[in-house]
């Protein structure tokens, strides 16, 4: 039995590791969108950290990335800046993206 064991265990580990990679890339995902934020709304570099915090928060609140996007784009609308839920979506992708290869090449 314990060929099963190890295996069961050997899957979990993965998942864990797996778990944890995502939720890596998902933070940088959320500080390389706070950039694009900065960027279109002049932010200095201590307003673009304060946002990737904020960001970061708004992502722990409920599953899937429709808070980020919710509050990306509030915000950058209070700022006077017009922006659509597609223009946000691929900007999102696109820092995930690179926030991936980002991480896994952290080890």
């Amino acid at each position: 039995m314990t060929g099963f064991s190890d295996r069961e265990d050997a899957l979990e580990n993965k998942f864990a590791f797996d778990e944890e990679k995502r939720f890596r890339a998902e933070a940088r995902r959320n500080k390389l969108l706070a950039q694009w934020v900065g960027e279109r709304c002049k932010m200095t570099a201590d307003e673009v950290t304060k946002y990737a915090a904020e960001l970061i928060q708004a992502d722990l609140k409920t599953p899937g990335d429709a808070d980020v996007l919710r509050k990306v784009v509030a915000d950058l609308k209070s700022r006077g800046i017009t922006v659509t839920d597609a223009e946000v979506r691929t900007e999102m992708s696109r820092c995930y993206q690179a926030a991936a290869k980002q991480t896994a090449s952290e080890g």
